[in-house]
């Protein structure tokens, strides 16, 4: 058998004889990406943006938890061999989670190593489907902070207080787990549009500074302030903070169906650099 990843990303297998002809399509030039990076690095400067609260490696594999905020927190991360066979590892992925009252999730990639794409296969093949679908669109920094933006609206600061937390749409009263992953992360920063007197935040942001890299997340704006450009000005506040802290590199992760922002993010220059998916057993 055959297995194949397209541009949507999701793999699929066939048999080899079906095969008539076929070629292997390169990533996409350089300038077009945005600047080079591996997939490892990637995945290893977002895990160090959104770590959880606790953690315990098998092999090279790690498997994280956070109370269950966010399958990113609450995810296996394989960067390796688990240093036992697949369907091993996979029990013991099964028992830890179970063990955190946690439904077990591994984080997988497609369009950027052949052993990611050979995981997604071979989970596949023990049962396990995918979720959830994602971008990791990366792009040089210093375009994003040079965008016209009224930056003097945005306050930054180095915690989540209450006002920024009330416009954070991923949960409703916010529980140490929460905070914990909020304020994880080399350098972080959180961005606040005031609204009216009383209400919250207009728009919100998240950045964290890890050496060239700066990581945008929890880009947020309220319905009755949406087009008029605050996610923009969020991004920007938040890049030149970046770029005074050494930063020259951006990236982001947005949801495959997130049309918006993937259009806001087209116009800003990050260009895709591979896909992520979560597995779960069925």
């Amino acid at each position: 058998m055959l297995s194949i990843t397209p541009k949507n990303g999701e793999a699929v297998r066939i048999a080899e004889s079906s095969l008539v002809a076929g070629k292997v399509v390169p990533s996409a030039p350089a300038r077009r990406r945005g600047p080079a990076a591996s997939y490892e690095e990637l995945a290893r400067v977002s895990a160090r943006a959104w770590q959880p609260v606790e953690s315990e490696p098998l092999g090279d594999w790690l498997l994280r938890a956070a109370g269950g905020f966010t399958r990113r927190a609450n995810s296996v991360l394989p960067l390796g061999d688990p240093g036992m066979p697949l369907g091993v590892a996979l029990g013991r992925v099964r028992e830890w989670y179970a063990e955190r009252g946690l439904p077990p999730y591994v984080q997988t990639a497609t369009g950027a190593a052949d052993a990611q794409e050979e995981l997604c296969a071979a989970l596949e093949g023990h049962g396990w489907r995918r979720e959830v679908t994602a971008e990791v669109r990366i792009a040089a920094l210093a375009p994003v902070g040079d965008l016209p933006a009224e930056v003097s609206r945005v306050r930054l600061g180095r915690t989540a207080d209450a006002a920024w937390l009330a416009r954070y749409q991923r949960v409703g009263t916010p529980g140490p787990e929460v905070t914990s992953v909020l304020h994880s992360g080399p350098s972080v920063w959180f961005a606040t549009v005031p609204g009216e007197t009383g209400e919250a935040p207009a728009a919100t942001g998240r950045c964290v500074v890890d050496g060239r890299w700066a990581g945008f997340m929890a880009v947020e704006v309220a319905p009755e302030h949406r087009r008029r450009g605050l996610a923009t000005t969020v991004m920007t506040a938040l890049a030149r903070q970046a770029m005074d802290e050494g930063a020259s590199a951006a990236w982001l992760q947005v949801e495959a169906d997130n049309e918006g922002a993937r259009a806001l993010y087209d116009g800003m220059g990050f260009a895709t650099h591979h896909l992520y998916h979560h597995f779960r057993p069925v």
